[in-house]
């Protein structure tokens, strides 16, 4: 049986019309880069642990780039409010560092991202300016992963001190 010039064609133009769907369809599709969560519960582990290392009981939370919590790691004798806490320290390390190219809760403070020329961003339900906040990079582009908050130490400089000290030990598996 052979097959005609006008056959052989129509069957060329089905064979690209069906694929055509299929290679644009691809553009619709996001995907998304984060730590996995052995990494991030090593991570928030870790913050744990330095503070308690220096005397204090903290909760260390981290967030996708989703801004979901991905990892909450409580210590053994925090305050209920460390939980909510340490989440929307990480929430505004991740999007507000994303947003500002800032690495802290603190870095954004002192550029007073919070103040009037920025809106009143303070009043975002999930978003707290107060030090304790990391933003996660990758290290081979720099390219923001999420975030990791701490809080429950006597004050945000030693949360922030003890989410650094974690981000620093882990920060080579951010890739």
């Amino acid at each position: 049986m052979t097959c005609s010039y006008r056959q052989m064609a129509l069957a060329a133009v089905l064979v690209a019309s069906l694929a055509a769907p299929a290679a644009h369809a691809q553009g619709h599709v996001v995907t998304m880069q984060k730590l996995d969560w052995s990494t991030a519960e090593r991570l928030a582990s870790e913050a744990v642990r330095y503070c308690q290392a220096q005397g204090y009981s903290v909760t260390a939370a981290v967030v996708d780039t989703t801004g979901h919590q991905q990892v909450v790691i409580k210590g053994d004798s925090v305050p209920l409010q460390s939980l909510s806490v340490s989440y929307r320290k990480a929430y505004t390390a991740y999007s507000y560092g994303l947003a500002f190219n800032m690495n802290t809760t603190s870095e954004l403070i002192a550029a007073k991202v919070t103040g009037p020329a920025n809106g009143a961003l303070n009043t975002i339900p999930e978003v707290l300016f107060v030090p304790g906040g990391v933003t996660l990079r990758k290290v081979t582009d720099n390219s923001v992963l999420g975030g990791i908050g701490v809080s429950g130490a006597p004050g945000g400089d030693k949360d922030e001190a003890c989410a650094q000290a974690a981000v620093a030990k882990y920060r080579a598996d951010f890739h």
